[in-house]
């Protein structure tokens, strides 16, 4: 990956206009197509498979006037007035004749209609219109909510205070305040201050915007399509944000620091793209996959904010690996450090001397009592978590709503009036197929469900037209957020059986509050095997990266201590109400898809983290043990901390900042997932990543770094600190300084249990290098020359392109033209070179020019020279018709019509024909192209003054004694 990215990097930095002109290009393609489909935000909590949603389905089938989403319109009177005075009653009745005009609008029943329900308060003052309409939550248009909500200036114009109520009514707009600016603010100050320097610090702000406004347009185009709540692109916006600059401030940090060091921009710009980038897509692809694992709770609305959220922030990550590097490619060596700054001095100044900054002296403080700070961490974050016990999830309510708005005001209206359980009734559905007496049933039905505790109101049973499905409302006496609400749900299902077997009459419980109930009840259950999810997705990454087992187990049990430590804080202000005041919070219940979204969110930063501070640690490590077998690790802890501390401080600030930005002024919604993610952030950044880490690794000491033998012979080596990447440079180096076709400095072919080698030679361009062995030993020298197998040890380029690590460069730019085995089959002449040039031909093309394999065929044909009848085979020649020689010679042609720069093949004794072979390569094969020849141990090489002879001849002899014994 480190390779890949620093090519990616590399190509940035040189055709920077065109990667922005790009990225331009597609954030305005993105956020045109999504205003242009002019898609709406909505909220819908379905959940397939839960009882609830099941009953709804089952109404919209069967009873389609009581299975669309629902409203009240409530009235309440001046003080000493009442809703039956004429000129109330009359306004009111208006009300809802303007209400049934609505387009969209099913069904009206006004407080003074004869089979009205319980609509009227005990003092006369209130009273509600209930509304419902033709489809779901989702299926409510604006207009019709506008509509709806018009009809209240009748009643306001006759003196009545109107408000609407009701899940149609949340928010769902979107919108930034001058609180998330002033967390934009806060991140620019504190890139200012780590780069000290305006331009550097405007860069990560300007790759994290463009990434936020091309997820938001991916979203938006999503919306016009899906249903997409208010809250996804809220989130998106957020996660987007924090991970863009946070993302984008790791990879500049590592490149002005290469700068002050003397690297050259480009060089610079690469490398910090492969190694932070490394990291960055690692932490990325953490935070995806969490994310993405929200789809496997079930929850259609929280699968679509996870998938919003992911795609948030894989923007991010694209624009940290190719719009920022474009971006250093602009200003080049303008973002070099200046020499006697304080960056300048903080990036040359050694682990010895020089100034102590903060974070040597912090990571000296605590490795002088490390056992003191883990139990220190592990007390703090263990009784910020005991709140989490009492945790108490649920949808949001008209209680969530921002104050001042018409559903909150419905809400409080309903609550001083009727009481909190009105404003979430619940709807009992009952299958009526198999009863003789319905409406006796009914009411004996109902009054078995009034004998429950927590009961106020039971209305009276309504069966729909073809009398075999009824619906009677039941209303709490708590809120519908309450538990006793949840507690009220569970006992009539519990008596769901007994009904049946009274009177044959199933029931299901369903309504908005079920559903949430319902909702809230599955994220709970689903909360344990999600995190035990994670964690074991965190361990399975760091062990790839790591390759230790102590540093992932320490890294996921830091990371749930952090995560049910902010759950626990959020509880407390959230639910219990501490310092509620302050934050502008509605104490109530938690968000029910809070939790899980909290970790899905908070692992990948937490990984993020984990890498950044123990990444530096393990790289000295290595380094130092290659010195010094028996050296302390301690001093890798102290070297690794202190040069990354100050930039995941500045990460964890910006993170905290832009999170708790959205907490005082956002919705009720976002307001908690925004705290719980600050909180997160802190704890884990602050106290597990800075203190916890450290102290811990230094306890640990080597066993920190301990990995089973047959564990690591298993696990991909990801190498996440660019170590590979470091070689293949030095690689790229030697191989540059030395510009023939073929370069071996002590290399060794084969396999470690039977090498071949040490080899040192040195074969120019155009030469022909020889290989004089057994059969197998020059099949692996060529193909390890062709970029086919990697060597074993030592240094080897071809073409100027080092192996292993440009393989894919060497395969790109020698052909293998294996004489034996290309011609097996039933192929003619012309199919064989056809196959070859299949391989090259544009993509525009669909089959090789039949004019380009004759041509081919005729140059192999000429090469080969002629008999009395003419040229000895065609393309229409059978392969198999062939005598060696002309095979040979037509396997080279083949290979030829790849335009390759050096041609691999392995040829067999050509006996008493082998000068004509020889004298056919040469009139076939371009001076300019390199020939690798294996040929058997007495075969005949080219003559002296031959044309192949006088391009150079290099001869590699694999004779089993000398291999013996250099074994």
């Amino acid at each position: 990956m480190a390779l890949l990215l620093h090519r990616l990097g590399r190509f940035a930095f040189r055709r920077a206009w065109l990667v922005i002109v790009a990225w331009v290009l597609a954030l305005g393609a993105l956020v045109g197509a999504g205003v242009g489909l002019g898609g709406q935000l909505q909220e819908s909590y379905a959940i397939p498979g839960t009882e609830s949603q099941t009953a709804i389905d089952q109404l919209a089938a069967v009873f389609p006037q009581t299975a669309g989403a629902s409203a009240k319109a409530v009235v309440e009177t001046p003080d000493g007035a009442s809703v039956d005075d004429d000129a109330y009653r009359s306004a009111i009745e208006a009300m809802e004749a303007e209400l049934e005009r609505v387009d969209g609008v099913a069904s009206v029943l006004g407080p003074f209609d004869e089979y009205a329900g319980d609509q009227v308060s005990h003092d006369d003052r209130t009273a509600f219109i209930q509304v419902q309409f033709d489809g779901q939550t989702s299926d409510v248009t604006t207009d019709t909510i506008d509509a709806v909500t018009a009809t209240g200036d009748t009643g306001r114009d006759a003196g009545l205070t109107v408000a609407f109520g009701g899940e149609v009514f949340q928010e769902t707009s979107f919108g930034l305040t001058i609180t998330e600016i002033f967390g934009v603010l806060f991140a620019a100050v504190v890139l200012l201050i780590t780069f000290g320097s305006l331009v550097s610090a405007g860069m990560p702000l300007l790759t994290a915007l463009v990434g936020v406004g091309a997820a938001f347009g991916g979203i938006s185009i999503a919306a016009a399509f899906a249903t997409v709540s208010s809250t996804a692109p809220m989130l998106a916006v957020m996660i987007g944000l924090a991970v863009g600059i946070d993302y984008a401030l790791f990879i500049l940090s590592r490149h002005r620091t290469q700068l002050a060091r003397g690297h050259t921009p480009e060089e610079s710009a690469a490398e910090a793209v492969a190694t932070a980038g490394g990291a960055v897509v690692f932490a990325g692809l953490t935070v995806i996959i969490a994310l993405l694992g929200l789809l496997i709770v079930g929850i259609p609305f929280l699968s679509v904010m996870g998938v919003a959220a992911a795609f948030a922030v894989f923007i991010a990550v694209a624009g940290a690996v190719t719009l920022l590097p474009a971006l250093l490619g602009v200003f080049g060596k303008r973002l070099a450090p200046k020499p006697g700054s304080r960056v300048h001095r903080r990036a040359n100044a050694s682990d010895e001397g020089g100034t102590r900054t903060l974070g040597r002296r912090w990571v000296d403080l605590v490795l002088k009592a490390p056992v003191v700070f883990v139990v220190l961490v592990v007390g703090v974050l263990g009784t910020a978590a005991i709140p989490a016990a009492s945790l108490d999830l649920n949808l949001p309510s008209g209680a969530s709503e921002p104050a001042g708005s018409t559903q909150r005001e419905a809400y409080e209206m309903i609550d001083a009036g009727f009481g909190p359980g009105y404003n979430g009734p619940l709807i009992v559905t009952v299958d009526i197929t198999q009863t003789t007496d319905i409406f006796g049933d009914l009411d004996a039905v109902g009054a078995r469900i009034a004998e429950l505790d927590d009961v106020a109101y039971v209305g009276d049973g309504m069966p729909n037209e073809t009398a075999d499905t009824a619906i009677i409302q039941v209303v709490p006496e708590s809120a519908p957020d309450a538990p006793e609400t949840k507690d009220l749900v569970e006992r009539i299902r519990e008596l769901a059986p007994s009904i049946d077997a009274d009177f044959g009459t199933p029931i299901a419980v369903t309504g908005y509050t079920a559903v949430s109930i319902d909702i809230s009840n599955r994220l709970t259950d689903a909360l344990i095997p999600f995190a035990l999810i994670v964690v074991g997705l965190s361990i399975v990454l760091l062990l790839m990266v790591f390759r230790s087992v102590f540093v992932p187990v320490k890294a996921a049990l830091g990371f749930l201590l952090s995560a049910f430590g902010a759950i626990g804080v959020t509880v407390a202000i959230f639910q219990w109400g501490w310092f509620a005041d302050l934050l502008h919070v509605q104490p109530g219940p938690i968000l029910s898809f809070l939790p899980i979204l909290l970790m899905a969110v908070l692992f990948g930063l937490a990984m993020d983290y984990e890498v950044f501070l123990v990444s530096g640690m393990r790289e000295e490590f290595v380094r130092s043990l290659k010195q010094n077998p028996a050296g302390e690790p301690r001093q890798a802890v102290v070297h690794g901390f202190q040069h990354a501390s100050r930039v995941v401080t500045a990460a964890a600030l910006i993170m905290f900042f832009v999170f708790f930005a959205f907490v005082p002024e956002g919705s009720g919604v976002i307001k908690g997932i925004a705290f719980a993610l600050a909180v997160g952030v802190a704890f884990d950044a602050f106290l597990v990543r800075m203190t916890l880490v450290p102290a811990a690794m230094a306890l640990a000491g080597r066993a920190a770094w301990w990995l089973p033998k047959w564990l690591a012979k298993r696990l991909p080596d990801v190498d996440i600190e660019g170590e590979g990447l470091r070689a293949h440079l030095d690689q790229v180096a030697w191989a540059a300084s030395r510009p023939a076709a073929v370069n071996a400095d002590l290399a060794v072919f084969g396999l470690p249990e039977r090498p071949i080698g040490p080899i040192s030679l040195e074969v120019p361009k155009g030469a022909l290098l020889a290989i004089r062995g057994e059969a197998v030993d020059r099949r692996v020298v060529a193909a390890t020359l062709s970029g086919r197998l990697a060597p074993v040890s030592g240094r080897l380029a071809v073409l100027g392109h080092p192996l292993p690590s440009g393989s894919r460069d060497v395969l790109q730019s020698v052909a293998l033209a294996e004489a034996a085995a290309d011609v097996a089959g039933p192929r003619s002449v012309g199919e064989l070179i056809a196959s070859r040039l299949d391989a090259t031909r544009p993509w525009y093309r669909l089959a090789p020019s039949r004019a380009l394999v004759h041509s081919w065929t005729d140059r192999a044909a000429e090469a080969a020279g002629h008999d009395d009848d003419g040229p000895r085979f065609s393309t229409d020649t059978p392969l198999v018709a062939l005598d060696p020689t002309d095979r040979a010679i037509v396997a080279l042609a083949a290979a030829l019509a790849e335009r390759p720069k050096a041609i691999v093949v392995d040829l067999d004794d050509p006996g008493s024909s082998g000068m004509a072979l020889w004298d056919a390569t040469a009139r076939l094969v371009p001076a300019g192209v390199t020939l690798i020849a294996g040929v058997g141990v007495d075969a005949a090489l080219p003559a002296p003054g031959s044309e192949l002879a006088g391009r150079g001849i290099r001869i590699l002899e694999l004779a089993p004694a000398t291999q013996e014994a250099l074994r």
